[in-house]
């Protein structure tokens, strides 16, 4: 199978984000909310455009922090619809973003 030249290759971020809130929130219930947040601001074809995967296994419990990969066009409106998540189930929470970089290596070097 033939893959596209570099220059024509979508390019992806990574972010690092931490949600705030009183009670710990549950991962699943994480990712519907964020979802749910960015279909409504940005809709079907938006969500589809951006991409946005989150990595479950680098999601950690204890300090609430997670990483979620997005197409470097459309990060900037991806991050603004995570932080307009205000609710997870019946605790209010806050998603802030940490970091962003190319790799998820990148990620560990610069917030550890």
């Amino acid at each position: 199978m033939k893959t596209n030249p570099p220059t024509l290759r979508i390019k992806d971020r990574y972010v690092l984000f931490r949600v705030h809130s009183a009670e710990p929130v549950d991962y699943y219930n994480l990712k519907n909310a964020v979802f749910s947040s960015i279909m409504d601001f940005i809709g079907e074809s938006g969500a589809a455009k951006a991409g946005v995967v989150f990595v479950k296994n680098l999601w950690k419990q204890q300090e609430q922090t997670g990483v979620f990969r997005c197409s470097a066009k459309s990060l900037d409106i991806v991050k603004v619809s995570i932080s307009m998540v205000h609710q997870i189930g019946d605790s209010k929470v806050s998603v802030q973003t940490l970091n962003v970089s190319g790799s998820i290596k990148g990620l560990g070097k610069k917030h550890s």
